[in-house]
């Protein structure tokens, strides 16, 4: 019984894994536009190149692009690339408005520092998801 349910697990667990990072990148990524309050919207406010009403938008539809670019197979790879465009906005934050992001610097994270850290696994987990559509591309033209 155990290898039926864990055979399952191997053949679709990545599949199952990459199309809800994508749901959560939509969803998630959805409700910036239509004005929603999010810990990503501190993001907004690291990007000074533009007012954080224009960047919390465009921050939700390039999180709308990643979702679905992991959701349609063929763009998985795409959404890395989106990943690591978005990825230093994150990164910066911690830097420019740490009593934000922590309790305690640099070991206590706020709920907004625990966001921002969350998009730095996503990005990592979306990098092995990556790496198993490549392999699976493999493998299927040596059948």
């Amino acid at each position: 019984m155990s290898q039926i349910i864990f055979g399952a697990f191997h053949r679709h667990g990545h599949k199952v894994h990459r199309l809800s990072l994508g749901v959560i990148f939509v969803w998630f990524g959805l409700l910036k536009p239509f004005g929603e309050k999010t810990t990503t919207s501190l993001l907004a406010h690291t990007i000074y190149f533009f007012p954080p009403e224009v960047v919390l938008p465009l921050l939700g539809w390039w999180e709308v692009a990643i979702g679905f670019c992991l959701i349609y197979r063929p763009l998985v790879k795409f959404s890395i690339i989106l990943q690591f465009i978005r990825i230093p906005g994150t990164v910066l934050a911690f830097f420019m408005l740490p009593e934000v992001c922590f309790v305690h610097i640099p070991f206590v994270p706020s709920p907004e520092g625990q966001y921002l850290i969350k998009d730095i696994v996503i990005l990592f987990a979306g990098i092995a998801i990556a790496g198993t559509v490549h392999s699976e591309d493999a493998s299927s033209q040596h059948v």
